[in-house]
């Protein structure tokens, strides 16, 4: 059975769940005229494997989470800077990665 969740329910699960990873195995139902799947599915350039940091989202074909690059940039660092410290990121892996959580956050904003 799907749990239907209000727009400020799922700000508050995403808060209480954040680092829970299966609390998002499931799609989240907000009551809003037309649905809305929130996509869990994102970009080649992400990849998970239990062997690489405990399953952490990481950069494809690196040990570097994808969550540094949002914690570096929300801190004031430049991609350039980012990109920089990390070497074995590629810009291409960066961009496509962000231009995906844009196109999510449109995605919200739009449904």
């Amino acid at each position: 059975m799907n749990t239907i969740f209000s727009e400020k329910g799922v700000d508050e699960r995403v808060i209480a769940e954040a680092e829970d990873d299966s609390a998002w195995d499931e799609p989240i139902f907000v009551k809003r005229q037309r649905p809305f799947f929130l996509s869990t599915v994102g970009p080649s350039e992400i990849e998970r494997s239990d062997d690489i940091l405990n399953g952490n989202a990481v950069f494809r074909g690196t040990r570097v989470p994808v969550s540094t690059m949002i914690e570096n940039l929300e801190a004031g660092v430049s991609l350039n800077e980012f990109l920089d410290n990390f070497p074995t990121v590629k810009r291409e892996q960066a961009i496509q990665i962000l231009e995906f959580f844009k196109n999510s956050l449109t995605q919200l904003k739009a449904a």
